[in-house]
């Protein structure tokens, strides 16, 4: 009678640590080489599965970069919390989210990159996560100054919206030629010069600025120029 030969032991990963195992190796080929198009194959091959298997857990390979970026952002948040809500004073609490942000970018430009390039231009983005993680992160920084308002720190005419636009506008503007690997920065000097440009345009003036009467009559015949020009196209 013929021998059975063993049943060979095939060792299956739970779901959980396959996805782990992905969006590592997918946060790090996504980092390294961007979104190319053969990066699918690559992320598999050092996941240690087969291709198909990663569009099992995700639709597409922008889904996967979606929640790679997701995942970094909400790692980026959890790890400055506690740190944030130590903070004490209105220059200090613009400084922390000012720096940490210019860090961020620092340490991780790849995914900076794909965030900004990839993701952001995408007709959706609003509706996503990641869109939501992001409004919630520069959200402290509008907290910020409406706490600087309330508690007369600042003018009461200040804008929040504003000032988290011109923050991290600038953020991304400055350390543009860094993600394009043209020029390095350096977070600390950066942070400190940003803050001190908000933290001062913020602070109640002792007496209103002087406009230049000239420049006023200027603006005020180019709005009567742009109102004639309407009122001849009608």
């Amino acid at each position: 009678m013929q021998q059975r030969s063993p049943r060979r032991q095939v060792s299956r990963l739970p779901p959980e640590r396959r996805i782990a195992d992905i969006m590592t190796a997918a946060r790090e080929i996504f980092t390294e080489k961007g979104y190319t198009e053969h990066v699918i194959s690559e992320i598999a091959e050092r996941a240690g599965v087969v291709e198909g298997t990663i569009y099992r857990f995700f639709a597409n390979k922008n889904d996967l970069l979606q929640q790679v970026a997701e995942a970094w952002f909400q790692e980026m948040m959890d790890q400055s919390a506690a740190h944030y809500e130590a903070i004490r004073g209105e220059w200090n609490a613009l400084h922390f989210v000012i720096f940490h942000t210019l860090e961020a970018i620092r340490r991780d430009p790849g995914l900076t990159r794909l965030i900004l390039y990839e993701l952001r231009p995408e007709p959706d983005h609003r509706d996503t996560r990641l869109y939501a993680l992001h409004y919630e992160y520069t959200g402290r920084l509008c907290g910020i100054v409406r706490e600087g308002m309330e508690r007369g720190v600042f003018r009461p005419d200040a804008d929040p919206d504003l000032v988290r636009d011109m923050a991290f506008g600038a953020i991304e503007m400055r350390t543009w030629s860094y993600l394009h690997h043209k020029s390095s920065f350096e977070p600390g000097p950066l942070a400190r010069e940003i803050t001190d440009m908000l933290y001062t345009g913020l602070l109640p003036a002792a007496a209103p600025a002087q406009r230049d009467e000239t420049l006023r009559r200027l603006e005020a015949v180019t709005l009567r120029l742009e109102t004639l020009a309407g009122e001849t196209q009608a």
